[in-house]
């Protein structure tokens, strides 16, 4: 690698302004068109980003790939077409539509911001950075998002894949995250003043379609004769990352019990770790702990046999559960669930987690549209 030239003097005003404008113009013929976008050419003829579809794309977004959340963003502005039209939903209905998308607290804060936006706004977004940043489950990132996409505001709106652009124009040698201020601050300096929102979503594409963790299209980037990284020579060493920390490994049993054609659920505390969400009956693992183990840790009496063994990794932690099953002839006498009919399964509001437990008990018992024959 060459020898380093430090970022504030490579990174100076005149350079800003042309990487900004490279972007806007590069956007205007390589966008990716996305259902919650309007697309320059729409905006041509006086169309405006909708603030309610903003928000829930990048509520959905975050921690989640731009493919997964498609569908799940069709299903929820045909269902809840306004933030009003959710503030007023089922917080049931939410995490049923939500179920699959993963981390949970984003779903159970999209029915408190909505109704915060209802009550306190008259439906209506606030238009500014601050804000934004005051309504729940609304961070910085959020918050610039919104500003910059649905209100025009010079935000500077920095995620993975703008860090990534950045970093490597400016080869920050800043390991992250310790680096996400110098990046932001080289973000900031080149927001395009005229267009911010286009801005923020042509550097989101350059580092989704262009600037891509392997194997960058440097050839094919816009703003490659202005990036420090490629001038050294290996655009793939940013951004720095720390080393990575093995995940714990968790252990804990999940009961699948079948009565008929329906298995019992319930439903998880509302605070804590898939909270809200719909589960076959599990021990009481953790992120800082193992659960039991035993048939004996069931919820209630059965012939309880082991059918496998799942495992699911979390953000923080690995969790491998014991899964048994049990078919019975009675419904047992318990009052904190619910018996749901196979048939309907993929209704219900289950994680990734349960659903794979389910699987291992009855394979095919959780494919969208299909009635499970149980073994």
């Amino acid at each position: 690698m060459a020898t380093p030239i430090a970022t504030h003097d490579w990174f100076d005003d005149a350079r800003a302004q042309r990487v900004s404008s490279l972007l806007v113009d590069w956007y205007d013929r390589h966008h990716r068109d996305l259902p919650w976008r309007v697309p320059p050419r729409d905006q041509a003829s006086g169309l405006r980003s909708d603030p309610y579809r903003v928000w829930l794309s990048e509520i959905m977004l975050q921690q989640t790939t731009v493919e997964a959340v498609k569908p799940y963003f069709g299903r929820f502005v045909m269902k809840w077409p306004t933030v009003s039209d959710l503030a007023a939903s089922d917080s049931d209905d939410i995490m049923k539509a939500w179920a699959g998308l993963g981390y949970y607290s984003r779903a159970r804060n999209l029915k408190i911001c909505a109704e915060v936006v209802e009550k306190e706004y008259g439906g209506r977004f606030p238009d500014t950075e601050s804000g934004l940043l005051a309504l729940p489950g609304i961070g910085p990132y959020t918050a610039a998002a919104i500003a910059a996409i649905a209100f025009d505001r010079p935000a500077a709106v920095v995620d993975g894949n703008v860090e990534r652009v950045f970093s490597r124009l400016g080869a920050i040698a800043t390991p992250l995250p310790k680096a996400k201020s110098e990046i932001k601050a080289l973000v900031a300096k080149a927001v395009n003043l005229n267009r911010p929102g286009d801005f923020a979503q042509a550097t989101m594409d350059l580092g989704a379609t262009i600037c891509t963790p392997r194997r960058p299209k440097c050839l094919m980037c816009p703003v490659n004769n202005e990036c420090l990284a490629l001038r050294q020579g290996d655009p793939e060493h940013y951004p720095v990352k720390p080393a990575k920390a093995e995940k714990p490994l968790r252990r804990g049993a999940a009961f699948v019990a079948i009565h008929g054609d329906a298995i019992f659920l319930r439903k998880r505390t509302a605070k804590g770790l898939l909270g809200g969400m719909a589960e076959v009956p599990s021990t009481n693992w953790s992120s800082r702990a193992d659960g039991e183990l035993i048939p004996a840790a069931a919820p209630f009496a059965a012939n309880w046999s082991k059918t496998g063994e799942i495992r699911h990794v979390f953000t923080h932690f690995q969790l491998e559960l014991v899964i048994f099953r049990a078919e019975l002839a009675k419904k047992p006498d318990v009052s904190d669930g619910w018996w749901a009919p196979l048939e309907f399964i993929h209704t219900e509001a289950l994680p990734t987690v349960m659903k794979k437990a389910i699987e291992a008990a009855i394979p095919g018992a959780t494919k969208l549209q299909r009635k499970a024959k149980l073994s």
